[in-house]
């Protein structure tokens, strides 16, 4: 790390809970917008040093390390101790695993707040001025204090890196209880805060989602991480090249250009550059081929229908002798 980097951090997904008002079904794997909750909760915090997210392991678009709050279902307090067992970075994020709306950007932010206010935590607050005390940025110190304060000194002192670590003394606490022994500084942000507690609220974020003016943003996302596909390719490029590969070619050329230009790109093994490279050539190809379809100046009259004059290789038909 360089003196220009920021100091890194931690994330800590709680995606345990029961889901009572889905009528139980397993809410991180929930789709919004063709991704499980969870996915789109750990696209946001992809630059975090490590991830760990409480709950039962399943497929996720990214390496994480799995942990259990001690007994299971014992309640957020007691998930957040159990995460952040496994933290060693001084700052950590605490998300919970059902924001459809949250960003890389957003959590940037967080943590910038943090940062300048010297606070314990920099937690969202939604629409309605309401802490969102699981979108939030934490000093990991000031957590282990206010939890440790909370325990009672009952069970919390197992250090040990299991995968079942022990919630004894917070099981079934509110978090207020627990921010309510904090320092903390507030982020209004009513889209990314916004969670999904019922099926409501999950038809509401699918709505949202091909409203809310990022609807390509959010397909191309979808199709890399389907694709397992962690790529930055400029679209505008790509939009651009399938435009002059239909106008100037045929329509269907469109699709099968950008395809080919992404199979060029993986062969020549590069990045986003590599991308930008093969698009300009075939772009460049495209109007090339458009300019052959276009006559020069003066022989789209002289050729065009209705003309007398021969085309190349013909012979005049013989008219009455004179």
């Amino acid at each position: 790390m360089t003196a220009t980097d920021p100091p890194p951090y931690d994330a800590i997904v709680l995606a345990g809970g029961a889901a009572r008002r889905l009528g139980g079904t397993d809410k991180p794997s929930v789709r919004v917008g063709g991704r499980p909750l969870l996915d789109r909760v750990l696209a946001a915090c992809a630059g975090a040093r490590r991830t760990v997210v409480v709950a039962a392991p399943r497929p996720t678009s990214r390496p994480v390390r799995w942990t259990r709050e001690d007994p299971p279902g014992g309640g957020p307090v007691a998930a957040l101790d159990a995460g952040l067992r496994h933290t060693t970075a001084a700052r950590a994020v605490v998300l919970s695993a059902d924001l459809p709306f949250l960003e890389e950007a957003t959590v940037e932010r967080l943590l910038s707040a943090l940062h300048a206010t010297g606070a314990d935590g920099a937690l969202l607050t939604d629409a309605d001025g309401r802490d969102q005390p699981l979108v939030a940025a934490y000093r990991t110190t000031a957590l282990r204090h206010a939890l440790s304060a909370l325990a009672e000194g009952n069970g919390d002192g197992d250090d040990n890196d299991s995968d079942i670590d022990s919630g004894n003394g917070l099981t079934g606490l509110p978090l207020r209880r627990l921010t309510a022994a904090l320092n903390l500084t507030r982020v209004p942000d009513p889209l990314a805060s916004f969670d999904c507690d019922t099926w409501d609220d999950i038809a509401d974020a699918r709505a949202r989602i091909r409203e809310h003016g990022h609807v390509l943003d959010e397909w191309i996302s979808a199709v890399k991480d389907e694709l397992g596909i962690d790529l930055d390719v400029d679209t505008r490029v790509l939009l651009d090249l399938a435009r002059d590969a239909a106008h100037g070619v045929a329509r269907p050329a469109a699709p099968l250009t950008t395809f080919l230009v992404g199979y060029a790109a993986a062969q020549a093994k590069g990045g986003p550059e590599a991308v930008a490279e093969a698009a300009h050539k075939a772009a460049a190809l495209a109007l090339r081929w458009a300019e052959e379809a276009t006559p020069p100046p003066g022989q789209a009259a002289a050729d065009g229908p209705g003309s007398d004059r021969p085309g190349p290789g013909t012979t005049p038909a013989p008219g009455p002798s004179r």
